[in-house]
């Protein structure tokens, strides 16, 4: 069997936004990907359908996966002709074990790539609204482990150098050594005035920043119990922040949405979002098997409902195909949502918003929308995608939600139904959130399945949403 291949990627920081290009190409190919706790989740969705993914993730008290296993892990896939991806947050040179991998892969004499990702020890700062340099604050740069591999995991560093030769130091994972490295660097020589910021989910629509000195940062760490994942900065370049701070002062920066999600296809709603600073976990992640339709059938029909956008570029792909001539479909377009409608406008197509029942062709996938209707046209299965199951929960552990958004009736039903086969109540989930229904339909169907709506914008639109998210409405 020809042997696969293996890259070892850089996810970036968190943002997913900052992955590189080939390392997201890696992604959309891959046959499996194993990948870490602080590589962005929401990456996996731009992976086939049928890639295998893998955690590997390592927390400060438990590792899933050892680096040996991970080591074997990936020569075993790539000797079965696999294409792997190895996800590591930031960037895989950094304090990744890249090196580790390669060698193992070197020696089994398996073709495998490095693929840089930007680091969190410069990108976070930069979040937080701080250069690590600075032509009249700091001209020297270094990235420093905050721990080791000794019993005690105090790293064993040149203390005397960093403390007098470097400007500005960033700290990777040590909010436990934190005490232990203010200590060196005042002993050291590093005036106990120099600024201190801690940096917590770097690039994260959560981040969080904690400020101080040397002298008194770790009292303020144990006093707002802040945690890793953190960068330590140290340096008087920390000063400018006041003056270009950006990050965090995002409209919504702070927000952390739970989103109903009916499609497939990659949500214009949750883009917009976090371009505007909140971090959006989408669930349920669907999939879809496209299944062969008859485009033939259509021409019979006087009124043609379309049950999602996915399902107008299904349809007229079809048409294509199939080389039919769109002038002998001579019936009315519906839509069964806004987003549909405007689908087809993108397309020259004239279209109404439907008025359910009617005496439609109905054109979908096999969700709800479409059962009950005795003319379907099926452009394929659609089920939720269990891989993604075990990794929303993780993603429910690491965030602090405070903020619920159902975009439609039709988002409803399959949103408590894959709650429940997390084992997870949504009543008792969002019991603390501010639930928002977009659309008087939408609230009525939240209302019917007994869970509270705190509002509704004016409008079923992302830019009323929007809006209301900021409080101009």
């Amino acid at each position: 069997m020809e042997k696969g291949k293996v890259f070892l990627v850089g996810a970036g920081p968190g943002d997913i936004g900052l992955i590189t290009v080939k390392g997201l190409d890696a992604i959309k190919q891959a046959d499996v990907i194993l990948y870490d706790r602080l590589a962005n989740p929401k990456l996996l969705e731009f992976a086939p359908n049928k890639c295998e993914l893998v955690y590997g993730g390592k927390l400060p008290e438990r590792h899933f996966m050892r680096q040996e296993n991970i080591n074997d892990f990936l020569v075993e896939k790539a000797l079965q002709g696999k294409i792997v991806v190895r996800l590591k947050g930031g960037d895989p040179g950094v304090f990744g074990r890249v090196g580790e991998e390669a060698e193992a892969l070197a020696q089994h004499q398996i073709p495998y790539e490095i693929v840089p990702g930007i680091t969190s020890g410069i990108a976070a700062p930069l979040y937080a609204g701080i250069p690590v340099t600075h032509r009249e604050h700091a001209e020297s740069f270094a990235v420093v482990t905050a721990h080791d591999k000794s019993k005690d995991g105090k790293p064993n560093l040149d203390w005397e150098s960093l403390a007098r030769g470097v400007d500005t130091i960033a700290f990777y994972m040590g909010v436990g050594n934190l005490p232990f490295i203010c200590e060196n660097l005042i002993r050291n020589g590093k005036p106990s005035t120099t600024p201190v910021i801690l940096i917590q989910w770097g690039t994260f629509g959560r981040q969080k920043t904690l400020q101080g000195t040397l002298a008194d940062i770790s009292a303020k760490v144990l006093e707002a119990k802040f945690s890793n994942p953190s960068i330590i900065l140290v340096g008087e370049v920390i000063s400018i922040r006041e003056k270009i701070s950006w990050f965090e002062k995002k409209p919504l920066h702070g927000r952390q949405i739970l989103l109903a999600r009916t499609g497939t296809s990659p949500s214009v709603l949750a883009k917009e979002l976090m371009a505007l600073g909140a971090d959006v976990i989408e669930f349920p992640k669907w999939k879809k098997t496209p299944l062969p339709i008859d485009v033939l059938k259509a021409a019979a029909f006087e009124k043609i409902l379309f049950a999602s956008p996915e399902s107008v570029e299904e349809f007229f792909t079809a048409v294509l195909e199939q080389q039919l001539d769109i002038r002998t479909i001579k019936a009315d377009f519906y839509g069964a949502s806004i987003k549909t409608i405007k689908a087809l406008n993108s397309r020259g197509f004239k279209a109404h918003l439907a008025e359910l029942p009617g005496d439609y062709l109905v054109v979908g996938d096999d969700s709800i929308l479409i059962k009950g209707y005795e003319n379907v046209m099926v452009t394929g299965k659609k089920e939720i995608d269990q891989q993604f199951m075990p990794i929303f929960k993780r993603m429910l552990g690491e965030a602090a939600l405070n903020t619920m958004v159902f975009p439609s009736s039709a988002a409803v039903e399959p949103f408590i139904k894959a709650l429940s086969e997390c084992g997870i109540s949504a009543a008792e989930l969002l019991k603390d959130l501010q639930v928002i229904s977009m659309g008087k339909q939408t609230l009525d169907a939240v209302e019917a399945v007994g869970l509270r709506s705190d509002g509704m914008p004016e409008q079923a639109t992302k830019e009323a949403l929007i809006n209301y998210l900021e409080g101009r409405q």
